[in-house]
């Protein structure tokens, strides 16, 4: 070892925390594999800054070895060092980094297990698929979001099963992160999903999956986004009708009724919706709304009109 290194790791046993992070420091710009067992001891360092320095150094040195204590320290009592962690944890991507990540997701700390799935969805490795699906049912409701997006983000068909009975946890933002987990797989069997969460008791869930219908490509859903268009929150009848929108779904009556709705935001987007399906029947109201008070509102309504005409059909 030289003597400069040498020199550095003695420091690292100094009275004075400054010049134990100076030390920290110049291992971290040393990027010598020597060093990786000091920085690994000086995570129990009794200084804060020390500790966080040398996570950073640590993750920069990217040595398997050190994912171990790392996740030992994501507990720690400083939240500065928690987060350098759970950063430096999503940098270790090699095999051998998987076993200790897929071990601490039985850690008794929900945080723990948090940053665990999130370094394991950024290492995607296929033993931790097993782990993940468990953690679909874990105890506390963080880690099961973590969980349904990192199966999302990992995409393996055969994790599909696990994530539509996920529709059915009790957390409505689980459910909704599901909704989208599901829609990245592109799997025909699942839209069914979709449309029953259409009716989901929480309504950011029905907001979720009008949009997934919506952006579907699947004209067959265009009855389920219909019925949508009834339900009590207008942040989901918006979606509907965007969705009847891309999807070109005849509903003229169902957006008709949605030209006198009270906010502003869906009587635009049922406007557009109509332009968009061509619907003659729609050129007297959708000339009323000339008048309407909000400008987006009559923009849409104009360029609504101006569909119609452009696509050959008369306005009278």
């Amino acid at each position: 070892m030289d003597a400069s290194l040498d020199t550095l790791i003695a420091q690292l046993g100094a009275a004075d925390p400054e010049a134990r992070r100076l030390a920290v420091m110049g291992l971290d710009e040393a990027d010598d594999p020597r060093a990786v067992a000091p920085l690994i001891a000086a995570l129990r360092d009794s200084d804060a800054t020390v500790r966080r320095l040398a996570v950073g150094a640590l993750e920069e040195l990217g040595d398997p070895a050190a994912v171990g204590p790392l996740i030992g320290l994501l507990g720690d009592s400083a939240a500065p060092v928690r987060a350098a962690v759970q950063a430096a944890l999503r940098e270790f991507r090699t095999s051998e980094a998987a076993p200790p990540l897929i071990a601490a997701l039985d850690d008794s700390s929900p945080e723990v297990r948090r940053a665990v799935i999130v370094a394991l969805r950024e290492l995607k490795d296929a033993r931790a698929l097993e782990s993940l699906k468990r953690a679909l049912g874990d105890g506390d409701a963080g880690v099961r979001r973590e969980a349904v997006v990192a199966l999302g983000y990992l995409r393996e068909p055969g994790t599909v099963p696990a994530l539509r009975a996920a529709l059915a946890d009790p957390d409505a933002s689980v459910r909704r992160l599901v909704i989208g987990a599901l829609n990245f797989f592109r799997d025909p069997a699942v839209f069914p999903c979709f449309v029953t969460a259409l009716s989901d008791a929480d309504w950011q869930v029905r907001r979720e999956a009008a949009i997934v219908l919506g952006r579907s490509g699947r004209a067959e859903v265009g009855q389920a986004l219909i019925a949508a268009l009834e339900d009590p929150y207008w942040q989901v009848i918006k979606e509907a009708a965007a969705g009847i929108a891309t999807l070109r779904v005849s509903a003229p009556k169902a957006l008709l009724g949605l030209l006198g709705h009270a906010h502003p935001d869906i009587r635009r987007t049922a406007a557009a919706a109509l332009g968009a399906i061509g619907a003659v029947e729609a050129a007297e109201a959708l000339a009323a709304l000339g008048a309407d008070t909000d400008i987006e509102v009559r923009k849409a309504a104009s360029h609504a009109l101006d569909q119609i005409a452009l696509a050959g059909r008369p306005l009278s």
